[in-house]
């Protein structure tokens, strides 16, 4: 296969079948999608090019071999990453992955915290994603109905369900079959195991919680690879706990690794880099958008590319940005915003609150292992019983650890003794901590600021969001409740921990989506179930945006089986003459 560069393109004069913009999980997906089905495609991204492998810099090196020993700079840290240094993936292994937040700001009223943490280039965030693959069921689909918070999903579990198999025979996810109707089985390869405290720990739990189960996580990392991923390039996990710095063996599922080559293969696919979208081109007499205006990131240089289809991919909140940014007559409040929701209903998971404690005995159990996932309890909260203080529910994530010499690092002592005692491991701790569904809301929104503008001459994101009442009580239980689960499992020391929101910012979990939400009134969404456009049906948008509600389980295998069960309407209904 030729090298990714050759597909590379600076400017075009065709028209091209599609124009997707982004390169992350959700473009890396559309691209290989359409071009699969026949359509010649753009891939548009405003980031850098990054290449399978070779430009994983920080892969394989140990921290001392690193300039600051693995730590950023604290100067280039406070000027240039205030916000993605907050993040648990940056360090200096990682940090080219990482905006720059000086080139890159966006504004909050009255300096209330909001953590957007940004990877662009190609592969977007697909690069350093924590890999968590979990199927939602009609349980979440049908929350906004049940308890009137949000619009209608206008699709359900069965509407997803062979494309969410379709993702993961593709994508490879690692998991165990459980039979739970919270969270669907999927199409699974054989689960990471549990190490030996967490084994005795979750035969504990099982029995005293059922139906609630105590799960290894499901996780996009090929602990065994098919004929399927070994065709793709890609080889078994080897558990370095490296993940974020990119992976040449692909057995983690990034666009570089998976899609990107796919979509390659098919002769149809050119890229475009260092091209920052600034609007979506729309023909107010065909009623269709007919591509992109895009911004050379190195140049400033303004040109345009067309197509007959334009599939926004951007994220959530990059996503919502060009649109609100695309305003003409028909639409002076931002393109296909007729209901004048675009921008509105922003969600991010809840969490930062839950329990640890130290397991006793376990002495001559040493080894912990690595392995790219956490134990995991599937939300059990309103699910069987109505909890009085609060709507839907959460799970729980963790695992188990041995102190090791490194726990030195807080104790006093030196000399001989000390030295002895760094031989010797500590106890056992095990913790759980929560990830909540936030309800969506329409006063938490993002707009464009009025004035301020980035170096693009692109507006500023104007970002809006606090945590309501049912967002506290949830956080509230999660900490209680981990206490009272590991209390009752026969845990010592048993310590709650619940950040605030300012130390906890919205935005740090991740997970933003909504702000261009699915739905089936015109009048109250922006897409309809296929992810297409109420008011221009040749524009999809299939990235975060698009969600109606959170759920409570990590959204992105939700992102790809939506952007591929959407790529193939779109490319049915350019075939059929309808769009």
């Amino acid at each position: 296969m030729e090298p990714v560069s050759s597909f590379y393109i600076k400017s075009s004069p065709e028209q091209f079948d599609a124009i997707v913009v982004g390169s992350g999980i959700t473009g890396g997906w559309a691209a290989k999608e359409l071009t699969e089905r026949g359509l010649k495609t753009l891939m548009v991204e405003r980031g850098r090019p990054v290449e399978h492998g070779i430009d994983y810099i920080g892969e394989n090196k140990d921290p001392w071999t690193m300039p600051n020993r693995g730590r950023v700079d604290a100067k280039v840290a406070d000027e240039q990453y205030g916000v993605q240094r907050q993040c648990y993936a940056f360090d200096e292994h990682t940090k080219q992955f990482f905006n720059n937040d000086r080139d890159m700001p966006y504004s909050t009223p009255d300096g209330r915290p909001f953590s957007w943490i940004r990877g662009n280039q190609l592969g977007g965030k697909s690069l350093m994603w924590a890999r968590q693959s979990y199927r939602w069921s009609d349980l979440d689909f049908e929350a906004n109905l049940k308890d009137g918070h949000g619009t209608d999903w206008p699709i359900r579990y069965t509407d997803l369900a062979p494309w969410y198999s379709h993702v993961e025979r593709f994508v490879g996810i690692s998991g165990s079959k459980e039979g739970l109707a919270v969270l669907p089985d999927g199409e699974f390869l054989p689960p990471f195991e549990f190490n030996t405290v967490e084994l005795a720990l979750k035969q504990k739990f099982d029995a005293k919680y059922a139906p609630a189960r105590m799960i290894i996580g499901r996780t996009a990392n090929l602990n065994k690879a098919s004929d399927e991923h070994l065709a793709q390039g890609r080889a078994p996990c080897q558990a370095r706990s490296q993940c974020h710095r990119g992976c040449s063996f692909g057995a983690y599922f990034s666009t570089q690794s998976a899609t990107l080559p796919a979509a390659i293969k098919t002769g149809r696919l050119r890229i475009a880099t260092n091209s920052i979208v600034h609007s979506v081109l729309y023909d107010a007499k065909t009623n269709r958008a007919t591509g992109v205006r895009v911004i050379d990131a190195e140049t400033m240089e303004t040109r345009e590319f067309h197509a007959k289809v334009v599939v926004l991919c951007a994220s959530t909140l990059a996503s919502t940005a060009i649109l609100l940014n695309s305003t003409s007559s028909a639409f002076p409040n931002g393109l296909a915003n007729s209901s004048g929701v675009l921008g509105h209903y922003l969600m991010d998971h809840l969490w930062a609150a839950g329990a640890s404690g130290r397991v006793e005995g376990f002495e001559n159990d040493y080894y912990r292992g690595r392995r790219p996932t956490a134990t995991y309890i599937p939300r059990f909260r309103n699910v069987i019983d109505k909890h009085p203080a609060f709507l839907r529910g959460y799970a729980l994530a963790g695992g188990a650890a041995r102190d090791g010499w490194q726990s030195a690092a807080w104790q006093p002592g030196f000399g001989k003794d000390f030295k002895a005692m760094l031989r010797k491991p500590g106890p056992w701790h095990f913790s759980l901590g929560g990830q909540g569904e936030m309800l969506p809301r329409f006063e938490n929104m993002v707009s464009l600021h009025p004035t301020r503008k980035d170096k693009w001459g692109i507006p500023l994101l104007h970002i809006d969001i606090t945590h309501g009442e049912n967002d506290r009580k949830m956080r509230e239980d999660m900490a209680d409740t981990a206490a009272n689960i590991l209390e009752d499992l026969g845990l010592k020391d048993v310590r709650k921990r619940k950040l605030t929101e300012q130390e906890y910012p919205p935005g740090l979990a991740i997970h933003e989506v909504g702000t261009a939400r699915m739905g089936r009134d015109p009048k109250t969404s922006v897409l309809n179930g296929f992810n297409q456009a109420h008011d221009v049906p040749n524009l999809f948008v299939t990235d975060g945006s698009s969600l109606a509600s959170s759920a409570w389980q990590n959204p992105s295998l939700t992102f790809m089986a939506l952007t591929a069960r959407a790529c193939a309407y779109a490319a049915d209904q350019l075939k059929a003459g309808k769009i």
